[in-house]
Parts: C-alpha cells; sequence; structure tokens
C-alpha cells in the first residue's frame, strides 16, 4: 500500500466552456465535483493501475465531510485528520484547445494542535506503507517547521518518502537528505535560483541535488516528458503525441504510476515509463486524476 498524504486537500469542481473570454457570462456544458488535492489524484493512479493507496489529509467543516463523502463514493480509502475549519474548494475552467484556469483558495487557518495530530496521524498510518507521497501546498498555520518535522519522521522510519510540492515547501524538502523529489522543471528552477528549460539542465541539477543528499530527483516538462536522476544513473522520458482534453493531475498521474512501479520493484527506468503514461494517459481525461485506460506504447526512456 502506498500512503498518498495531502496537507492541504479540496473540493475540485471542474467546468467546461467551449471558449472562456474575461468579463463575460458563461453556461458550463460539462462539470464535475471531486475530492481534489495533488495526492488524491496520485492515489486514483495507483488504484487505477491495480495497486493500493490510503489518502491522508486535513480536512473540516461542511465542505470537508462533502469530501469525505465524495472520496467514498469514488471507493478512494482514507484516514482523515479533522480540523475546526472549513475545507478549500478550488475552481478549474477548461476551454477547448487551451490550457486550463485554475483558481485555487489558499485553504483555512490549521492550529497548532491540529498540526502536531496531522503529523502523528500520518506517522501511525506510515506503518503500513513502504512509500510515502507527500503532495501540494501546506495550509495557512502548517508551518515549515511542522512540515520538515513530518517528513525527517518519515525518512528517519525508513519510509521511501516522494514530495510534489513548490515554493517555501519545496525548499525544506530540498534540504532533508533521503527524501525524493518529483517536481516540475518551473518550480525547481524557482527554488534553487536557475532556469531548467532543457533535460541537460534538469540532469545537472538533479546531480548536484543527490550530492546535497536527495535520493532521487525527477524533474518533468509536461508534454515534453521528463528526467529522472538517480544514484544508479540518469534517463530521459519522451511522451507519446497525444490529443489532450486537459492536463490538470498529469503531474501527480506521472508521480502515481512512479510510485506504483517503483513499489512493485521495477527498476528506474521501467517506472519512469510508467509515470510518463500515467501523465499522459491523465490528460486524455476531463478532471483530475483517471480512473482507467494506460499505453506504455510510445512512452520512450533513454539512458544518458
Amino acid at each position: 500500500m502506498i500512503l498518498c498524504v495531502t496537507p492541504n486537500p479540496a473540493i475540485d469542481r471542474t467546468l467546461h466552456v467551449t471558449s472562456l473570454h474575461v468579463g463575460e457570462v458563461h453556461r458550463a456544458d460539462k462539470t464535475l465535483a471531486a475530492a481534489g488535492g495533488k495526492g488524491l489524484n496520485v492515489a486514483r493512479t495507483i488504484n487505477a493501475l491495480g495497486g493500493e493507496s490510503l489518502c491522508m489529509g486535513l480536512i473540516g467543516g461542511h465542505t470537508g465531510n462533502l469530501l469525505e463523502e465524495l472520496a467514498e463514493r469514488e471507493g478512494l480509502s482514507a484516514h482523515w485528520t479533522r480540523v475546526k475549519n472549513e475545507t478549500r474548494t478550488c475552481i478549474i475552467l477548461v476551454e477547448d484547445g487551451k490550457d486550463a484556469t485554475v483558481i485555487n483558495e489558499r485553504g483555512a487557518d490549521v492550529t497548532e494542535e491540529e498540526c502536531e495530530t496531522f503529523v502523528n496521524d500520518v506517522w501511525k498510518q506510515a506503518e503500513y506503507c513502504r512509500f510515502v507521497c507527500v503532495s501540494g501546498s501546506l495550509p495557512p498555520g502548517f508551518s515549515l517547521d511542522h512540515f520538515d518535522v513530518l517528513l525527517r519522521g518519515l525518512v528517519k522510519r525508513g519510509k521511501s518518502v516522494w514530495v510534489d510540492t513548490s515554493g517555501a515547501a519545496l525548499k525544506t524538502a530540498l534540504k532533508l537528505g533521503g527524501a525524493n523529489i518529483k517536481v516540475n522543471a518551473a518550480e525547481l528552477g524557482e527554488s534553487l535560483g536557475i532556469k531548467i528549460s532543457n533535460a541537460g539542465q534538469a540532469i545537472q541539477a538533479g546531480r548536484q541535488l543527490l550530492k546535497d543528499g536527495i535520493s532521487s530527483v525527477v524533474v518533468t516538462f509536461g508534454k515534453d516528458g521528463a528526467v529522472l536522476a538517480g544514484r544508479s544513473g540518469a534517463w530521459t522520458a519522451r511522451l507519446p503525441v497525444i490529443k489532450a482534453v486537459s492536463s490538470v493531475g498529469s503531474g501527480d498521474a506521472f508521480l502515481g504510476g512512479l510510485a506504483f512501479a517503483l513499489e512493485l520493484g521495477h527498476p528506474f527506468d521501467a517506472a519512469l515509463q510508467y509515470g510518463a503514461a500515467a501523465g499522459a494517459a491523465n490528460a486524455l481525461h476531463f478532471g483530475g486524476g483517471w480512473r482507467t485506460g494506460m499505453n506504455l506504447d510510445g512512452c520512450s526512456i533513454r539512458l544518458l
């Protein structure tokens, strides 16, 4: 079983319009409400591939109750930490032929006590999981110190910890020896203060992070593929050409496919192929996360 931790989950409301025009009234021709957050998309992918996952996150209020209900309806196993304030809602606007427009609420404040309870809950559930994916933003009140303690505790317990976050939280994770990082090129470049626009630059940055103590680094470039740098080598992944419906959640699906393959014992090159195929499969669906169908054909892996 893979533990999928989302400190700041949400209700994701996805709306499709043919064309989006700022300042005008639109009528959505397709809508979807789902238990959202990066870690839940990771879990969906693992489940779709035939694996087992457990979702964790901080939820509260009426939207928290709805999130719990939606996750249960979908068959997502979960262990939630209850908080006083309301769980956030995020809006995803999808229009034909263009990147989605995403509006994320920050999330409600969590207390010191709620943070400590959550950290201990995660550690307890991690006893039953070898792989732990920690994904997404931190809610207000969940300090970087709490995040550092959470991650260090998981590494200390011998877990294979994969972190997908951004900003200050990513900078915190990059200082943690023994963790694995999965991040997109823009986020990693921003955190390191460098430009990462191609595979060569990503490999160079990844190898420096390996020297600093990170166990492995995956850098994604959207439809242009991904790079993995590990102790045993470095690889690039090229994605198949597809007609994308929405790329929202594809990075999460990538991590889900990667973690699923690694838990099965596949080597890095095969796991990278699973991740690339899962990310591409997600882009063929409306709404973040996907449930069925993945094809490894067209996902080529090259050793550098």
